[in-house]
């Protein structure tokens, strides 16, 4: 059977996003033929009713490519050559970007000779290495508009922030009738060895004061980025402003609706110690988030900031990637404006998952988590050194807002770790403690 037409193989696949929606149809809306198998486009319908999702599967003899069968170059190629690749009902377009030309000067000869090896883990998408020298990615789910993946990528490079991977060019998917969506993006392979949160377990059982280092590294790479981000105020889709009072009160909301859904996905014990908490953290959420005078910026931001989004380049320094921003989240959302904090608490979170992981494993001899992260937090944010004396409320917020997040995820998905952001919802929903 066709995998087009599977609902079965869908459905198993870790990038397809509604796995506990009943499915009503599936079916192949778009085939485009390439050199070597085809790009089809696979429509998702539900009992529920609602808009049909719309999944990108490359395929060759109705299976999804191996490594070594060509369908991956012709991708490559098909940017590197800007060419079209015509569909039934649309086309897939390739374009360059101004760093395809150092990436792979001759882009012509050289596409057809590039190994192919499909990395295995994956999550929403699918990324394939070309030849260590480019990373393909692959965006599954196409969603009309712009990406803000690439938008970012893109608009990193001609501001010139280096830690990044270099943008070679992108895909898009034109369909005859309706917005197009980007369907994959090229960029420079980043020789690594792994990312940043295996960077800090090996640290943690080995040398917990590299630890720190780390945390500081990554502390001034983050003050990079968001300088980077903030460097164009004058572009309309990456302003850099003072927050207004309906994106705070957006910011409440939204930390409000994440304490709601905790509570509702926890059971017994810990669902009563949670609602004890909710009024006490309720009112933090309002007097933060809706106090007046308090100044708060605002930029493009990456929008799942953790250690698992830095990769740690051979040379000993970090790489940023995946700026797509939580997936589940509507793609406007994801493209707006938010407060840099959310990324620094994001990244807070990560440490504390960091250590208390290491010291229920085998860490090195004397380590304690609740010394060595209160060090890391410091060494991460003086690195960072850009909050305002108004600021430190705000940033306790969202970080407490993230372990809302945490506790409902962990009830979901892996309840034997619920105790970790449970702890720390109780402690940072105790007035004075970070």
């Amino acid at each position: 059977m066709e995998v087009t037409s599977s609902r079965e193989w869908i459905v198993e696949q870790r990038w397809f996003r509604s796995k506990q929606r009943p499915l009503a149809t599936v079916s192949e809306a778009e085939r485009a033929p390439m050199s070597a198998g085809a790009l089809t486009v696979v429509e998702v319908a539900y009992v529920d009713g609602g808009a049909p999702d719309h999944y990108l599967v490359p395929v060759v003899d109705g299976r999804e490519p191996l490594d070594g069968e060509g369908a991956w170059r012709a991708m490559a190629a098909a940017i590197a050559n800007e060419s079209e690749i015509r569909g039934r009902r649309g086309r897939f377009r390739g374009t360059r970007a101004s760093g395809m030309h150092d990436l792979l000067p001759s882009a012509r000869d050289a596409g057809a000779a590039l190994a192919e090896r499909r990395l295995r883990m994956e999550q929403s998408n699918t990324s394939v290495v070309l030849g260590d020298r480019l990373i393909l990615k692959l965006y599954r789910r196409l969603e009309p508009g712009l990406n803000p993946d690439l938008e970012m990528s893109a608009f990193l490079a001609e501001v010139g922030f280096a830690h990044t991977p270099a943008l070679a060019g992108y895909l898009t998917y034109e369909p005859d009738h309706g917005q197009s969506a980007v369907a994959s993006m090229l960029q420079a392979f980043v020789p690594s060895s792994g990312d940043a949160w295996t960077a800090m377990g090996e640290s943690l059982a080995d040398s917990p004061e590299t630890g720190i280092e780390i945390a500081a590294s990554i502390g001034a790479l983050t003050a990079g980025m968001h300088a980077a981000l903030a460097s164009r105020p004058e572009d309309p889709d990456f302003p850099a402003r003072r927050a207004t009072p309906e994106e705070r009160a957006r910011w409440r909301a939204g930390a409000e609706q994440q304490l709601a859904q905790a509570v509702s996905a926890l059971s017994g014990t810990a669902h009563d110690r949670f609602v004890a908490l909710a009024p006490t953290i309720t009112a933090r959420f309002a007097d933060t988030f809706g106090a007046a005078g308090t100044e708060a910026d605002v930029s493009r931001i990456h929008g799942d900031y953790h250690l698992g989004q830095l990769l740690r380049t051979t040379g000993g320094g970090f790489s940023v990637i995946d700026f797509e921003g939580e997936p589940a989240r509507p793609l406007v959302e994801r493209r707006s404006p938010g407060s840099p904090l959310r990324d620094v608490a994001g990244m807070l979170r990560s440490l504390d998952y960091a250590a208390r992981s290491a010291e229920t494993a085998a860490p090195a001899p004397g380590f304690e988590a609740e010394p060595w992260l209160a060090r890391a937090r410091d060494a991460f944010l003086g690195a960072y050194g850009r909050i305002g004396p108004d600021e430190w409320r705000l940033l306790a917020a969202f970080e407490l807002e993230k372990a809302c997040y945490e506790v409902r995820y962990e009830a979901s998905n892996r309840p034997d770790w619920l105790w970790l952001p449970l702890a720390a919802v109780e402690r940072l929903a105790t007035p004075g403690v970070a």
